[in-house]
């Protein structure tokens, strides 16, 4: 309920402000073109098409056409980019082969909690008030720290404009999944708000009937967001945005078993801006709790089991931007991270305070080259300092053609579950242990008689765990062939050092094992991305990609070059030595990913339609021989298309969008449950004119 008042409070807050603020009906119909300018890349504003590095925007009209509800659909069709669901159905992103752990999602340039298994939920982003998808690909610990390994994800959320603006919208989807969004935006001279309201629910689907368990159960989530800003006189602006999203899904474990899952997240960011003719300072002050809660009941409604997550983070920043005569632009930056958790299967509440600055010089030497370098430094209570340079440069040969590169070191420290969990699956048996506590809880059960062996001594123990690194490289090519048509060649590859894995430390009397976290693995992700953009004619364009990608655990791949991997086509046939050419590189990873994109539009009629086709080859899901890698005679998920439509009309105050989702009805009940056949859909969108 005082979730609820607090809804209440803040719309009224925004209704009061609209009432007594004196009304201005000029409006700004200047075309921003945002879809042309980024920020996350450099943190500093620069058109896209200028950056040295590897990056790309999704527009808001790329959204709308697309007519997706969750930030996991938007994903799923931009290429190099993929949703992966994890083992309890949570939808994370993997970025040119590297998991979804190692890329930072951020909102309006705030860091999203939450990663109660490494994977943060993409399902939890609303996409009714995105003004554009910022994406950086490649390690990009040099501005952003900690976790920013694969790349960076901005979700840039809209702000207000001049006068009195708003939409309300209603979206209808197969399995009774609603989505309404309320849009309501005030500004003036001065002063500017918006307010951002979606209610999404599902009644879930059953992609197996012969199994109780449906695959995804029904939910229903809200989404709230103010944002506001006053400019005190010319050089002075404070701003504030509020973000609270809820969520409950119902949590059936059996046919005896049954509860529910809640979530409740809040982020409050509090900046001050000061705009001087070549000085741009900003103080940004950010608090954010990601609290999750889940129960179960048996039969008769007593309590079976409850969990909880509880993370917090506090984190003040300043940063400046100075802009020389020759204008090329320094960029500094010093904060403080304080991040704190507290859930279950935790035997203390970790913490951890750390302290970062940063440096980037971003500079012309000559009217063909653009040059920046920069770098971060992180000094952390519990693991060793940070520094993550960065090195890229563009090379204009001439307007239609240039050359990009660049390169930057990466790290994640290691997560707290790594460090602190203790848990143990009392249907199974089996115990997942931290690193930091493993002595400490081994050393209890052998007390207490539940240890049989000890494979990994505990001597192993007694230094840290390292933090993961990881130093990328990528090298472009931007040609305009002519006027209608744009090729873009990429060619990355990623290191990754001190790789955190999962290993068999020590056997229970009951014969379940103990498993813990270890630095070990060598893995290397490397391959090319193109990209083609093709206008027939001013109303009709086709946009090609492909990707191709390799993904090897370096370690595992000199065990089949040493003929040290062995495996059986049966569990009772002979075993037999592989070759080099049967290890097929990491889990969950297609070798091929292509996709095609065909947009019209008839301005006279206001009429659009596109059709998306999205194709991945076959990955690897299981190792079924158990030799603990991925060889050819494992499980694998065969290749398939999907193809999505959509067809927007629009009318003075009223736009209509129809269409369909997986025409081609694929799915694959066993391996991937976020397909669940066909899907159509129907959305009524009312545009309040400006008053």
């Amino acid at each position: 309920m005082e979730k609820y008042n607090l809804h209440f409070f803040i719309i009224f807050v925004f209704l009061f402000t609209n009432v007594t603020t004196p009304n201005n009906t000029a409006f700004d119909s200047i075309e921003n073109k945002l879809d042309e300018v980024m920020i996350t890349a450099t943190k500093t504003k620069r058109v896209l098409s200028s950056l040295p590095l590897n990056a790309s925007i999704i527009t808001s009209d790329q959204i709308q056409n697309t007519n997706a509800n969750r930030l996991s659909e938007i994903i799923n069709e931009e290429l190099g980019l993929i949703t992966v669901d994890d083992f309890g159905g949570v939808k994370g992103i993997q970025m040119q082969g590297l998991d979804s752990q190692y890329t930072l999602i951020l909102i309006d340039n705030q860091p999203i909690v939450g990663r109660s298994a490494g994977t943060l939920d993409l399902d939890r982003i609303s996409v009714g008030n995105i003004q554009q998808i910022e994406i950086v690909r490649g390690a990009s610990s040099s501005l952003y720290g900690n976790e920013a390994l694969a790349g960076v994800i901005n979700i840039i959320t809209k702000d207000p404009g001049y006068g009195f603006t708003g939409s309300i919208s209603s979206s209808i989807k197969t399995h009774k999944t609603i989505d309404n969004n309320i849009n309501l935006n005030f500004g003036n001279d001065k002063f500017k708000s918006s307010l951002f309201y979606n209610h999404f629910s599902s009644d879930g689907y059953d992609l197996d009937a012969s199994d109780f368990l449906r695959t995804v159960n029904k939910f229903e989530n809200s989404t709230t967001q103010l944002k506001l800003s006053y400019l005190i006189n010319d050089k002075f602006e404070v701003k504030f945005n509020f973000r609270n999203f809820t969520q409950t899904i119902d949590n059936i474990a059996s046919s005896s078993l049954s509860g529910e899952s809640y979530i409740d997240e809040e982020n409050i960011n509090l900046s001050l801006v000061h705009q001087k003719e070549n000085i741009n300072t900003r103080l940004d002050i950010y608090f954010s709790n990601y609290f999750a809660d889940e129960y179960l009941n048996d039969e008769n409604g007593n309590l079976h089991s409850e969990s909880f997550f509880d993370q917090i983070i506090f984190k003040p920043e300043l940063k400046s931007e100075f802009r020389t005569k020759k204008n090329n632009t320094i960029v500094v930056g010093l904060g403080n991270k304080k991040e704190s958790l507290n859930r279950t299967y935790f035997d203390i509440k970790p913490s951890q305070n750390s302290i970062f600055t940063y440096f980037q010089y971003d500079f012309n030497p000559s009217e063909k080259i653009n040059l920046i370098i920069g770098s971060r430094f992180d000094n952390t209570e519990e693991y060793n300092s940070q520094l993550s340079p960065k090195f890229s440069g563009i090379y204009k040969f001439n307007k239609d053609l240039s050359l990009k590169f660049s390169s930057g070191y990466g790290f994640k420290a290691p997560e707290f579950r790594q460090l602190y969990f203790n848990f143990t699956n009392s249907t199974q048996g089996y115990s997942v242990i931290g690193f930091n506590v493993v002595q400490d809880v081994i050393n209890q059960l052998i007390n207490e008689g539940q240890i049989s062996n000890i494979i990994v001594s505990l001597d192993n123990f007694n230094d840290k765990l390292k933090a993961e690194s990881s130093f990328s490289l990528n090298l472009g090519i931007n040609y305009q062939l002519n006027s209608k048509t744009d090729i873009n060649l990429n060619v990355f590859n990623n290191s990754t050092q001190n790789l955190i894995d999962v290993q068999v430390i020590a056997n229970k009397t009951n014969g379940q094992n103990i498993f813990s976290y270890y630095n070990i693995n060598r893995v290397s992700t490397y391959g090319l991305e193109l990209n083609s953009d093709y206008e027939i004619n001013k109303d009709l364009s086709i946009l090609l990609g492909y990707q191709l990608l390799y993904a090897y655990d370096l370690d595992a791949q000199k065990a089949f070059e040493n003929g040290e991997v062995f495996a059986r086509l049966t569990p009772q046939s002979d075993a037999f030595r592989l070759k080099k050419s049967d290890y097929y590189g990491l889990y969950n990873r297609s070798r091929h990913m292509g996709s095609f994109k065909i947009n019209y539009k008839n301005p006279k009629k206001r009429l659009s339609s596109s059709l998306r086709i999205i194709y991945r080859s076959k990955y690897g899901l299981f190792d079924t021989n158990s030799n603990n890698y991925l060889d050819k005679y494992d499980q694998f998920v065969d290749g398939y298309f999907t193809a999505n439509t959509t067809l927007i009309k629009k009318f003075d105050k009223i736009d209509i969008t129809a269409g369909i989702e997986n025409i081609l009805n694929y799915k694959d009940v066993q391996n991937i449950s976020s397909l669940s056949g066909r899907i159509y859909y129907f959305k009524l969108k009312y545009n309040l004119n400006q008053l």
